[in-house]
């Protein structure tokens, strides 16, 4: 890990500020691409709380098409390097093995996958580096995951894929103690599937690693609220942190760090 340092898991739930240096990101696209403004922004989060930015150069938003590896590259590398060389704790936000690689080489030390490291090259980074890794839950990909997605039990589903995905690391040679599980809230779900994961989250822990949820400004929350656009759910979101974290959330991945720092705080004392 850069510095020795690495996620002090269990003792408060931590805070993951988002920074997607892509155009067309569901939430903030075109805002953080420029990189002394990504920079600036990622610093801002750092001081209102965040242990560590997820840095991401494709969109995962439902009907996003793939970017290319070169693009990706151009996109990330830059800030992961910069950011690292101040001794900011970064994670990766890709499913490709070349970006994850080289990432981690600029000093990364964490890579998000939202695939669960379908691309092999990208377990063979993270065991390489010693890398922590956020494997996350997502039925189909993100141009056609929401196309009616179906659970026979939904909970279920999700554990059991986790399972085979923790199981395929370990044999990658990543470390137990570098894995972190997401159920994939919006990723190939509808909102009942997203309700029900908030409810029984819990059920994770079983799997024995720590838990990683995102419900930042999500479709789901604004349907809730009677179709809410995406400025305007930031109280719906928090509400979904303080569940999330009442049920065992270790890792809540946000836009609003400073907002969702305190609520992820108060929730820690009332639990």
């Amino acid at each position: 890990m850069p510095g020795g340092r690495w996620l002090d898991v269990g003792r408060r739930t931590l805070v993951m500020g988002v920074l997607n240096v892509t155009p067309d990101s569901f939430s903030d696209g075109g805002r953080w691409l420029d990189p002394d403004r990504a920079l600036r922004h990622a610093r801002d989060m750092v001081r209102h709380g965040a242990d560590l930015i997820d840095v991401g150069g494709e969109s995962t938003r439902p009907g996003a098409g793939p970017v290319p590896a070169r693009e990706e590259l151009r996109r990330v590398v830059p800030v992961v390097e910069a950011l690292a060389a101040e001794g900011i704790l970064v994670s990766v936000d890709t499913s490709k093995g070349v970006v994850a690689e080289a990432a981690l080489r600029a000093g990364a030390a964490v890579v998000n996958d939202v695939t669960a490291l379908r691309d092999r090259a990208t377990a063979r980074a993270a065991a390489r580096h010693g890398a922590g890794v956020i494997l996350m839950h997502m039925k189909g990909e993100p141009r056609t995951m929401q196309k009616a997605p179906r659970y026979e039990n939904v909970m279920a589903e999700i554990a059991d894929f986790l399972r085979a995905r923790l199981e395929f690391a370990l044999r990658a040679g990543i470390g137990r103690d570098k894995l972190f599980v997401d159920p994939g809230i919006g990723f190939g779900k509808t909102a009942e599937h997203n309700e029900t994961i908030l409810r029984r989250l819990g059920e994770l822990r079983q799997l024995g690693h720590p838990v990683v949820v995102g419900t930042s400004r999500k479709r789901f929350i604004g349907t809730a609220l009677g179709g809410r656009g995406i400025g305007d759910r930031l109280f719906g979101t928090a509400a979904t942190v303080a569940a999330a974290v009442l049920r065992g959330a270790d890792v809540v991945r946000v836009h609003d760090v400073r907002e969702m720092s305190d609520v992820a705080r108060m929730t820690d004392v009332l639990r």
